[in-house]
């Protein structure tokens, strides 16, 4: 019944033109923010439930990679700090870095003080390290051998950072100075350096791992007192970059199903404005930001590159993510004009991410999805009676009572969906993006800045080919490239015959090969002559 492919045979109701693979990807939140240990059990549990949406190699024990993103469980690493000899602040008054580290102690050793020398110099204080307790025999062997050391560093907010937004920004930087700096570092040397997260409210624990050996992997995920109010999830199938430790998913803020189509000219962009940046929420410039885009990711890492950036220069969640996946907004006539100005105005900024793509997306605050605007990828959704809402790529990834759902539905086309926990309640798609769209005038900084190529004046006739000098002409025609051959053989028969010239192959003689009177090859001398 199957092919050599591996897929079955059209049979009844089923063809397998219609089978697509994608990754499986989601969240469960408690919309009353309630912390609990059941809901990370959950969220594990939604995730074992996506493995089929997920890929593997030539070893069926190393998969493409999956991961969960929490909150920060404060109780557990307070207890993990104790045991180390230090005591944590109180929340927002640190943050936690999980890193992916050589497994090599030498370097190891080297990047430990990079981090510890640039936390310093960015105002902020480092607290301790811990390394995370792995199982390294729950991977299989290939994950095996590019597996990193894994650590997770202490970082206590100082004196130049206020509050918890200017904590954040100096971490972002904190984090662009790493990578920047042990990529120079370890150039040549085996092992690699990546930070999965550097937050004050999230942490990731993911790897090139199947869902089953992400609990096995991180001893951290039993641990009874490591909790949270939200997770994202995520089962990985590589589709266009070869999976690895650091690009399984969530990323800082994301997690992704689908492709971005229109990556290319996303990056091009984003490295043509990165010089004419500038925010006055860095007093040093952004310069050690840049660049923005880290081109080695995958269209995944790279969107969350730009989604980080976006947020860290101002922008709220939703507003970074309205901007790089927009609506159908063009043609829509029963959207309302202060969301039309919205649009339009932020596409003179930045051209859509666009592609089959299903994102879901946090803070540790707010989490929420948004679907394309084409709709070609399924984001399914289920809210209980008791307040828990699951987002996934498909229905039934938790067991879930009919009596106890007080909604279920799908995610529409360039919809949003988005949970506020510290609101406690959900907020709809309409009324996100209204209240975003009246923030500020958009519709007045168009009509006051926005200039249309029909409004320009129509340019004046060009001046007659006699009225040019020789050098002038010459001038002229090196400028825009043009050669001695193109203005013989093509511009010269154009103008004299008003078609275009066309090459045809002329043979003239045949030529002996060599002087030996005997049987061999000859050569054909011939050349290119127009019509």
């Amino acid at each position: 019944m199957h092919s050599l492919d591996g897929m079955p045979q059209r049979q009844g109701l089923y063809n397998p033109l219609f089978e697509r693979d994608a990754c499986g990807m989601g969240f469960v939140v408690d919309v009353k923010g309630r912390r609990s240990r059941s809901l990370v059990l959950q969220a594990l549990t939604a995730l074992q439930n996506l493995t089929h949406r997920g890929a593997c190699g030539c070893d069926p024990l190393t998969g493409d990679g999956s991961g969960v993103l929490l909150q920060l469980p404060h109780e557990f690493l307070r207890r993990q700090a104790a045991a180390l000899g230090f005591e944590l602040p109180e929340p927002e008054g640190y943050a936690l870095g999980m890193l992916f580290m050589p497994r090599n102690p030498a370097p190891r050793r080297l990047c430990a003080r990079v981090v510890e020398r640039v936390v310093r110099e960015e105002g902020q204080e480092l607290l301790g390290w811990r390394a995370v307790p792995v199982d390294e025999g729950a991977t299989g062997a290939v994950a095996r051998r590019a597996m990193p050391f894994v650590s997770q560093v202490f970082v206590k907010r100082g004196p130049n950072a206020p509050d918890s937004k200017a904590f954040a920004r100096a971490l972002y930087v904190i984090r662009r100075r790493l990578e920047k700096e042990t990529a120079a570092l370890l150039a040549g040397e085996s092992g690699t350096f990546y930070v999965c997260s550097l937050s004050t409210a999230t942490v990731v624990y993911k790897g090139q791992l199947m869902p089953d050996q992400l609990v096995r992997f991180y001893a951290d995920l039993n641990e009874p007192d490591l909790t949270s109010a939200l997770a994202l999830i995520h089962q990985r199938f590589s589709t266009n970059t070869f999976p690895s430790w650091d690009r399984a998913h969530p990323y800082r803020f994301l997690c992704h199903n689908g492709e971005i189509n229109t990556l290319r000219g996303n990056v091009n962009w984003m490295h043509a404005r990165e010089k004419m940046s500038s925010s006055p929420l860095f007093a040093d410039g952004l310069q050690k930001l840049i660049p923005i885009v880290q081109a080695s990711g995958s269209d995944s890492a790279i969107f969350d590159n730009v989604l980080e950036f976006l947020l860290h220069t101002g922008r709220s969640l939703a507003h970074a993510v309205m901007m790089m996946i927009p609506e159908a907004w063009q043609n829509h006539s029963a959207m309302s004009d202060s969301k039309r100005a919205f649009y339009e105005y932020h596409s003179c900024l930045m051209e859509p991410w666009d592609g089959p793509a299903a994102i879901a997306f946090t803070d540790g605050r707010q989490i929420g999805a948004v679907l394309d605007r084409n709709g070609l990828r399924p984001s399914r959704y289920v809210l209980t009676k008791d307040g828990l809402l699951v987002m996934a790529s498909e229905t039934g990834v938790l067991d879930i009572e009919p009596e106890q759902v007080a909604v279920n539905g799908r995610l529409q086309p360039g919809r949003m969906l988005l949970v506020d926990t510290e609101q406690g309640r959900i907020i709809e798609d309409e009324e996100i993006k209204e209240s975003i769209a009246a923030r500020k005038p958009y519709r007045q900084w168009l009509r006051e800045n926005l200039v249309s190529l029909n409004d320009l004046p129509h340019p004046s006739s060009p001046p007659a080919l006699d009225s040019y000098t020789r050098a002038d002409l010459l001038s002229r025609q090196t400028t825009f490239g043009y050669t001695i051959e193109e203005l013989r053989i093509l511009l010269a028969p154009m103008a004299a015959n008003a078609q275009e010239p066309v090459a045809r192959w002329a043979p003239t003689r045949r030529l002996r090969c060599c002087r030996i009177k005997t049987r061999c090859c000859s050569i054909t001398s011939s050349r290119f002559s127009l019509k």
